[in-house]
């Protein structure tokens, strides 16, 4: 069968080039239909790629929102780091969820979303370091003194390359001498950093000495990556060194003096603990083994005062523990009052009788306290005030550590005043120096042995709230420092509160001295023998009280 081509008419040429022209204005209407939703993407706000599920493309607009700025980008990037930041699951709607309700994040004006049609904004690590650093980026620019220098710190620890123009930008723009200085140090660690900026050697050489003179962790660790990085000149590379040798001997000494403020803190804790038991001791002779349930007495005190303080006034919870340091005093010391009454007078004259009495009488009171909380922890809180640290050079002074401190001294001072400038000093001071002889005076011992041994269970009482701030409150609480409580009592000189501070003092500072070199145990046992050998060549301690060998 023959093929049949079938044609149309020959179309003119004008027709031909109308219809190519036709043809022509299709296509580009087809393509500018595909070209025009990305316009469209191009043209939106930086807030636009939150709505995405994408990590990336939210990182980047992350970035971008720190970049442009604006009133409405800090709060939106605490949102979000807070998981408070809402994307609608249609649309490009994108909300902030508060207490009172809903807010449009990019306008910050009120909004009644459906909460089933949004989604929370999604979250990984990449995402939350483009917020910390975003974060930064604004604060350095609009926030308060206190922010601003918090993203300075953050940067200086971060020290990353895309955040220099933010830092340069900002050492502009400051006056403040502490904020400039912050900055200063990021840059420098920023120029040290590979993929920082290419810079001469005279630039790289002034950020070496730059973080030299900052000193510190942060500084030694930029150093440290500057030593062996091929960007960097060999001039640089060699202060470097020099400079990480340098810092290295100013953190063994500044580790010194950390350690001795720490071991003057466990000191203090060790005299308040110790300074009941010295008047007992060393009025009565009487082996006090519930002295250290006496101070759990004290930290439970504590606690039951914050939570009455909370329940009846919670505008003074901040005064709580003020409060609880009479209470305690006073709980304590009524405590240690009946005591004595009802069970160590029967037993003066047996020393060994006494400790295995009072050692009993520490598990009932346990286990009565047991019975009473439970036995696990109660949380004593820290008031705000006595919250956090201050660096003091390159020491670190936490406050709750340093009013202990002050605290122990404060207690010791007014038991000195209480011995030397009132009468029940002055009796007490005669019944430990010759018991007879006081009562051959007139001097009614057994109304001196009950106050005293209730100003000891008192003084006691303060010992268990200073401990409540940094140690858990338990039922266990006490038996964490009854031998380190008679050990310096022994060690110091039995009755003699100077003895006590300088025991206190040398066992605390001697321990944390040690433990970096033998460990924590092994320096507790090599204190305690030559606890052992000084006691043998002085039985009496390191202050021994005068006249205590006249009595018979």
């Amino acid at each position: 069968m023959a093929k049949v081509a079938i044609s149309g008419p020959a179309l003119p040429s004008g027709r031909k080039e109308h219809c190519c022209m036709k043809t022509f204005l299709a296509a580009a209407l087809l393509c500018l239909s595909f070209a025009l939703p990305v316009t469209a993407r191009a043209d939106e706000d930086a807030f636009s790629g939150l709505t995405t599920t994408q990590f990336n493309v939210i990182a980047t607009s992350v970035s971008q929102i720190a970049q442009e700025g604006g009133p409405r980008a800090l709060p939106v990037l605490r949102a979000l780091s807070d998981h408070k930041l809402f994307a609608a699951k249609e649309g490009d709607g994108l909300f902030i969820q508060t207490d009172s309700g809903w807010q449009d994040a990019r306008t910050g004006a009120a909004a009644t979303p459906d909460p089933e049609m949004v989604r929370p904004v999604r979250l990984n690590n990449h995402v939350r370091q483009a917020v910390a650093a975003a974060e930064a980026q604004l604060q350095l620019i609009a926030g308060t003194p206190a922010e601003r220098q918090a993203a300075a710190t953050l940067l200086y620890q971060r020290h990353d390359p895309a955040m220099l123009p933010a830092i340069d930008a900002a050492l502009g723009k400051t006056d403040d001498a502490s904020l400039k200085t912050m900055l200063q140090d990021a840059r420098a660690a920023t120029l040290l950093t590979p993929g920082a900026p290419p810079s001469d050697e005279q630039t790289q050489r002034q950020a070496v000495a730059t973080l030299y003179a900052a000193g510190g962790l942060d500084a030694r660790g930029v150093l440290t990556q500057a030593t062996t990085s091929e960007a960097l000149a060999p001039a640089t590379r060699k202060d470097a060194q020099d400079a990480v040798a340098s810092i290295d001997r100013s953190l063994r000494l500044w580790g010194f003096g950390q350690d001795a403020f720490y071991g003057l803190s466990l000191g203090s804790v060790l005299l308040l603990a110790a300074m009941g038991l010295a008047i007992t001791f060393g009025v009565m002779g009487v082996i006090n083994m519930a002295h250290g349930e006496l101070m759990m007495i004290g930290a439970y005190t504590t606690w039951l005062t914050q939570r009455a303080v909370m329940s009846v006034a919670p505008s003074l919870g901040s005064f709580s523990l003020i409060l609880a340091v009479p209470a305690a005093f006073l709980v304590c010391g009524a405590l240690g009052i009946l005591i004595e009454r009802g069970l160590i007078r029967f037993l003066y004259g047996r020393p060994l009788e006494t400790l295995l009495a009072t050692w009993g009488l520490s598990l009932i009171l346990q286990q009565v306290i047991r019975s009473l909380f439970g036995p696990t922890n109660v949380a004593v809180i820290t008031p705000s005030w006595l919250s956090g640290s201050f660096h003091l050079g390159g020491l670190e002074i936490t406050l709750n550590r340093l009013a202990i401190m002050i605290f122990a001294i404060a207690v010791m001072g007014g038991l000195m005043l209480v011995l030397r400038r009132t009468s029940l000093g002055l009796e007490m001071r005669a019944v430990t120096q010759n018991r007879r002889m006081a009562a051959l005076m007139g001097i009614h011992t057994a109304r001196v042995d009950a106050l005293t041994f209730g100003l000891g269970s008192g003084i006691a009482g303060l010992a268990g709230v200073a401990v409540s701030q940094i140690d858990n409150v338990s039922p266990n609480l006490g038996q964490n420092y009854i031998i380190d409580s008679f050990l310096v009592v022994v060690f110091g000189g039995v009755g003699n509160l100077w003895g006590t501070l300088a025991a206190a003092m040398t066992l605390g500072v001697g321990g944390k001295a040690l433990e970096p070199i033998v460990g924590a145990v092994s320096g507790k046992i090599l204190i305690l023998v030559l606890v052992i050998l000084y006691i043998q060549r002085h039985p009496r301690g390191m202050f021994p009280l005068r006249g205590r060998g006249v009595e018979s």
